[in-house]
C-alpha cells in the first residue's frame, strides 16, 4: 500500500534509564510552528481506567480488517492537542471503521497545540491492560511518540508513517459525518442492554429506530432509523460498556438501502466515537463525498485563507471564519473540505462542528488521491464536455456519456452500479466544471 507521508529520520532511538525517559524525535507540526523536539502535554488522565479502555478499543481498530480479515500491518493512531482536550483517532485496517476518542479528564499541562500519528502495539497495549480503576496514569504525548507511564514502569513508542487511505477517509468521514442529526439517545443501562443485544455477524445488516427511551429493530429505511451495516463492526464498543454513561446514535436521513452511521459512547471525562461505513466492503476512502466541494474553482484558494485562520481550536465556527475572512458560509464549508483533503479538520458530531487538526500530508497529493477529480478536469481541458442547457456531452475515449446536471445522472457504468451513492462520477463533474466556466464567463463578458 502506498504512503503519502513525509520522511522522518531519528538522530537516535528512544531509551529508558531508570527515571530517565529520553524520546528521539523528528520534528512535528504545532501552533508553535515546526521544531526539532516539540511535545504537546504531560500529566495525570484523571479518568484511569476508561481511558486506558478506550485507548485499547482504538487500537483494536486499527489493527483489524473487519472486511475479508486477515492478517495485515497495524495502522496508527493520531493524536491532536487543541488545549482543552486530547482527539486520539484511528481507521480500520480495512477502511471502513472510524474511530476517535476524545479525552477531557486530563489533568497537567498543555506545551503546545499540535497533531502527530503515533504507533501502539504490544507492549503498550499490555501496560495498559494492567491499568485499573484506581491506577495512575501518566501521560507524555509528543509529536513522535506517545508514552503512558503506570506503577510498573514506562513503555514508549515511536511514530510511523501512515497510509494514503488514511488521508481520503479522514476527508470522507468529516463531510459525511457533517450530514447526520442525532437519531437517539439513550442512558447508561438502556444502552448496554441495546448493544449487548445487537447481532455479532460482521455481515449482518440492521435497521434501528427510536422507541421510547430504548432503540428497536426495525425492518428498513424507515423514518428516524439508522442503519448499522455488519453490526459485528461495533464491538469494540463491548469493553467499554462497563463505563459506559450514555450511548448517542447519529445518521442521515433514512432514504437508501445502505447509509453510514456513527455510535457515540459517552464514558467518564470522555467520548468514544465510532464511524460505519455503508457496507462492509466499502472503506470510507471511496465513498467520493468531498469530490462537489473540491471540484469549485476557488476552493483551493479559499482553503489557503481559511487555513491561515485555524490556530487548534477544540471547535471550528463556520460563521466566524465566515466573518473573518469576508467568505461566504457555503464557501467555508468547500474551504473545509479540501482542507479535510490535507487532513487539515475533522468533524465533531457531539459539538457539531469541524476541529483543526494537521497531519503531515501535502496539499499537492490531493489530485492523487481523488482520480475522478483529476479526470473530470482533463475532460474540460481536453474539450470533451458539450453542454445543452440542464444536460451535457461528455466525449470519452469509451464514447459519449450523457448527463443530467440537474439530476447529478449519467449513462456511464459508474452511474448504473452506484446512482451517485458513491459521489458523482468523472462525467458529471466535468459537466459540473464546466458549467461553472460558461456561467462565469457570462458574468465576465
Amino acid at each position: 500500500m502506498t504512503n503519502a507521508v513525509q520522511a522522518y529520520s531519528y538522530a537516535g532511538p528512544s531509551t529508558l534509564d531508570g527515571s530517565r525517559l529520553d524520546l528521539s524525535t523528528s520534528g512535528g507540526r504545532a501552533l508553535s510552528g515546526p521544531q526539532a523536539h516539540p511535545r504537546f502535554f504531560s500529566g495525570l488522565i484523571t479518568e484511569a481506567a476508561p481511558a486506558a479502555a478506550g485507548l485499547l478499543a482504538l487500537a483494536d481498530v486499527a489493527m483489524t480488517r473487519y472486511h475479508q480479515p486477515r492478517p495485515g500491518w497495524t495502522r496508527d493512531p493520531v493524536v491532536t492537542c487543541d488545549g482543552q482536550r486530547l482527539r486520539l483517532e484511528s481507521f480500520s485496517a480495512c477502511g471502513g471503521v472510524y474511530a476517535r476518542l476524545d479525552l477531557d479528564a486530563l489533568d497537567g499541562e498543555v506545551l503546545d497545540r499540535g497533531t502527530t500519528n503515533v504507533d501502539v502495539n504490544g507492549p503498550l497495549r499490555e501496560a495498559l491492560v494492567r491499568v485499573g480503576g484506581k491506577d495512575p496514569l501518566h501521560l507524555g504525548v509528543g509529536p513522535d511518540e506517545l508514552t503512558v507511564t503506570t506503577l510498573e514502569g514506562a513503555v514508549v513508542e515511536k511514530k510511523v508513517p501512515l497510509p494514503t487511505r488514511w488521508l481520503r477517509g479522514f476527508a470522507e468521514v468529516q463531510v459525511i459525518a457533517a450530514g447526520f442529526d442525532l437519531r437517539a439517545e439513550l442512558r447508561g443501562p438502556q444502552a448496554v442492554r441495546f448493544l449487548r443485544g445487537l447481532p455479532r455477524a460482521s455481515k449482518t445488516t440492521v435497521w434501528v429506530a427510536p422507541a421510547g427511551r430504548d432503540l428497536r429493530m426495525v425492518s428498513g429505511p424507515t423514518s428516524g432509523a439508522v442503519c448499522l451495516s455488519g453490526a459485528g463492526r461495533i464491538t469494540t464498543l463491548m469493553p467499554l460498556l462497563r463505563f459506559a454513561k450514555a450511548l448517542r446514535v447519529y445518521g442521515p436521513a433514512a432514504g437508501s438501502e445502505f447509509e453510514a452511521s456513527a455510535w457515540e459512547l459517552e464514558l467518564p471525562g470522555m467520548r468514544y466515537t465510532l464511524a460505519i461505513s455503508p457496507q462492509p466492503w466499502r472503506g470510507f476512502s471511496g465513498e467520493g463525498a468531498v469530490l462537489d466541494d473540491l471540484s469549485t474553482d476557488e476552493a483551493a484558494g479559499d482553503a489557503d485563507v481559511i487555513g491561515m485562520l485555524l490556530n487548534f481550536e477544540p471547535s471550528v465556527e463556520i460563521g466566524l471564519l465566515a466573518d473573518r475572512s469576508g467568505l461566504s458560509p457555503s464557501r467555508v464549508r468547500a474551504a473545509l473540505t479540501q482542507l479535510g483533503t490535507a487532513g487539515r479538520v475533522g468533524y465533531d458530531l457531539h459539538e457539531a462542528s469541524h476541529f483543526h487538526r494537521e497531519l503531515p500530508y501535502d496539499r499537492d497529493q490531493v489530485a492523487e488521491l481523488n482520480p475522478r477529480l483529476t479526470a473530470a478536469r482533463a475532460l474540460v481541458d481536453s474539450g470533451g464536455v458539450r453542454l445543452d442547457g440542464s444536460t451535457a456531452e461528455v466525449t470519452t475515449p469509451g464514447g459519449v456519456r450523457r448527463v443530467s446536471l440537474a439530476e447529478g445522472s449519467c449513462t456511464c457504468e459508474w452511474w448504473f452500479d452506484h446512482r451517485g451513492s458513491r459521489g458523482p462520477c468523472k462525467h458529471v463533474l466535468a459537466a459540473r466544471i464546466a458549467a461553472r466556466v460558461a456561467v462565469e464567463a457570462e458574468v465576465t463578458a
